[in-house]
């Protein structure tokens, strides 16, 4: 299995995060969207667990809905629970709960840094009670799109070449797949874009290092970028994304998920050559007999 991400350095990142003036708003709109999908669901969950939410957030808004019983936080540092909070203490690629245990997990913004997320996956579903619900936010393909394209130009003009400044995020299909690979029923996925205005590249890195995002890829480029590179990098995110007031865009494109752990209640597809109708039929749409 290849290592991609540098787990140590994303604690260091997150944690350095949360001691200075973290960056929440992107965790927090995800909070609140993940918590409003739970509120439609007609049930209630008696013990659920938030998989490395960073900051709690998800946490306190799934707890809101009125829809849990009992919450608790898994974090890879006992320094991420809040004052007074217990917190279980695991590796981001870990998911410490025993087989069938529990009957809702929600994972905001972490399995995009797994190395082995389909393992992750399998682990997930295999700790959820039958008919028990998962619950995941993961950044997606067109994230931070213009901050790629504009530092590797930037880059491989001033020096001939370039390395990986951001992270590569999976398509809603391979996530879509991830589910079905890990054994999920019903699995659901969508996305949603979110575009956020700066007034120049530099306050949006800044944003970034305060949401813990820095680059933790083992393969990054241990050189800092220099003056030149990020001021060039700074005129071409203008050139190319800036809006008629002379702001810059940037997005974040969230991929939402949904599966269940099978149980017999659920509804099967139907059987190839079981269809009770036809589908020109069904269209309205049959010709002459």
């Amino acid at each position: 299995m290849e290592t991609l991400f540098d787990h140590a350095l994303i604690d260091a990142n997150r944690l350095r995060a949360l001691r200075g003036e973290p960056a929440d708003f992107l965790l927090d709109v995800v909070a609140r969207e993940l918590a409003e999908r739970l509120s439609v669901i007609d049930r209630r969950f008696e013990r659920a667990v938030e998989l490395h939410g960073h900051t709690g957030a998800a946490a306190r808004a799934i707890v809101e809905t009125g829809k849990v019983d009992a919450l608790e936080r898994v974090e890879s540092d006992r320094r991420f629970a809040g004052q007074g909070e217990a917190v279980i203490v695991s590796p981001l690629e870990t998911v410490p709960l025993e087989p069938q245990s529990v009957n809702l997990i929600v994972s905001p913004l972490s399995l995009h840094l797994t190395n082995d997320t389909p393992g992750v996956f399998v682990q997930i579903r295999r700790a959820l009670k039958p008919d028990g619900l998962f619950l995941a936010a993961i950044p997606g393909s067109g994230t931070l799109q213009e901050l790629r394209e504009v530092l590797l130009a930037a880059e491989s003009e001033i020096t001939g070449g370039a390395s990986p400044r951001v992270i590569p995020f999976p398509d809603v299909r391979d996530v879509g797949a991830l589910l079905q690979r890990g054994g999920f029923a019903l699995p659901v996925t969508d996305k949603e874009s979110y575009t956020v205005r700066y007034d120049s590249i530099f306050p949006l890195m800044k944003d970034l290092r305060a949401m813990g995002m820095a680059n933790p890829l083992t393969g990054r480029s241990r050189r800092p970028l220099t003056r030149g590179i990020l001021l060039r990098a700074a005129e071409l995110y203008a050139e190319r994304f800036s809006d008629p007031d002379g702001r810059i865009r940037a997005t974040f494109s969230i991929i939402y998920v949904s599966g269940w752990a099978p149980h017999e209640s659920q509804q099967k597809p139907l059987k190839p050559g079981s269809a009770k109708m036809r589908l020109a039929d069904a269209l309205k749409l049959g010709g002459q007999e």
